[in-house]
């Protein structure tokens, strides 16, 4: 069975850039023989997370939906916005909410093991490349092997096709191998 890989951007935003690059990642990892699924996060409303909201009766759907996509993937292809310099609230709560305990499964079961490829973009010239030291750091803290080769596009505005095509090529290529990364290692690890 191919590896699962799971595909998404850090950001609600429902035509963010990090979603974009995401998917052409994601078309990395089809190429190399990977059935992906690309998901919005804003898709998925969270409560901020606090042990207040976690101890009630049960969890919100949302998060038990969340559980379930990550448990069911191998690796994931995050597209991550670099908010002042940082992680986004967004991606940082999911994460929160994902790496609590869970009745019936064991520690950090949404990420132990898992596969990761990060991307970024944005329209200033760095590309959103601070966002990304943060977002590997908390994934190797929970288990999750980042492939070493990451993307930053900078001036994502004038180098994104609508149809989805990164200029110049060279970029668009990175872009396609951190997803083939991703695929591959995926494989590799879980068959």
């Amino acid at each position: 069975m191919p590896a699962q890989i799971l595909a998404f951007g850090g950001s609600l935003r429902r035509d963010s850039w990090n979603h974009r690059i995401a998917e052409i990642a994601a078309s990395g990892a089809r190429e190399a023989g990977a059935d992906t699924h690309v998901i919005h996060l804003a898709d998925y409303p969270l409560p901020l997370f606090n042990e207040d909201e976690e101890s009630r009766d049960a969890p919100p759907k949302e998060v038990v939906e969340l559980r379930a996509l990550f448990r069911d993937h191998q690796g994931m292809i995050i597209g991550c916005p670099e908010y002042n310099g940082s992680i986004t609230a967004a991606l940082k709560n999911a994460i929160d909410w994902l790496t609590r305990p869970e009745e019936g499964q064991p520690r950090l079961a949404c990420f132990r093991n898992k596969v990761a490829g990060l991307v970024s973009a944005s329209p200033g010239p760095n590309g959103g490349i601070r966002g990304l030291t943060p977002v590997r750091t908390i994934l190797s803290h929970i288990q999750v092997f980042v492939i070493p080769q990451q993307v930053a596009v900078g001036k994502i505005h004038e180098s994104l096709s609508p149809d989805g095509i990164l200029a110049p090529e060279s970029m668009h290529e990175q872009c396609l191998e951190v997803g083939r990364q991703v695929a591959e290692v995926a494989n590799r690890l879980h068959h």
